[in-house]
This record gives C-alpha cells, structure tokens and sequence, in this order.
C-alpha cells in the first residue's frame, strides 16, 4: 500500500487538556467581568453598556468556536463562515436595537 502524498502536511497540533482548561478559565472570567458590567449601576445607566456587552460576547464567541469547535484546525473557508454569520447576526440585532430606540435613551 503507497503513502498519501496529496495530504497538506501543516496541520496544527490539537491542544492539550492544559489548554482547554486554560480557555475555559478565560471565557468564565469574561462571563464574571460580563456580570459585575451588569451589577455596577454607573455603567448600566451609560451609553456603553451594550456595545460592552455585545464585544465581550463576541470575543467569547470566537474563542470558543476557535477552541472548542476546533476550527482553529480546520479551513480557513470554516472560519470565514463563522466570521461571515457572527458579521450578519451582530449587524441584524443592531438595527433592531436602533429601530427600538435602545441605544438613545
């Protein structure tokens, strides 16, 4: 039986459990810096609150799709997609909280 030789050779390595543990220690201090964000009633009562919220989710987003979904291994064509839905989606709720009036208290 021949070897393969049309297989891309520059795969990146899967992380180890030390790593997974790692993003999952950063992703639930965000979610604690998301809570107290919550909590603090001078940032609440700002005109900041939201897009704070929305970055800080977007970031979690990422790294759990890059981490936990793998496809920080996969094509870049995977990564564009997720990018290109997280993009429309983000876009969409802000008109809608335009069209509400949220952002202009």
């Amino acid at each position: 039986m021949t070897e393969r030789t049309d297989v891309d050779t520059h795969e990146r390595a899967h992380p180890g459990p030390r790593e997974y543990v790692k993003i999952a220690v950063i992703l639930a201090v965000i979610t604690a810096i998301e809570v107290a964000i919550f909590y603090i009633e001078f940032i609440k009562d700002s005109a900041a609150f939201v897009p704070t919220l929305l970055l800080l989710s977007a970031i979690k987003f990422g790294m759990v799709v890059l981490w936990f979904m793998h496809l920080r291994f996969d094509s870049r064509l995977f990564g564009r997609l997720f990018v290109a839905g997280l993009a429309l989606a983000l876009s969409l709720f802000i008109v809608v909280l335009l069209t509400f009036g949220v952002f202009f208290k």
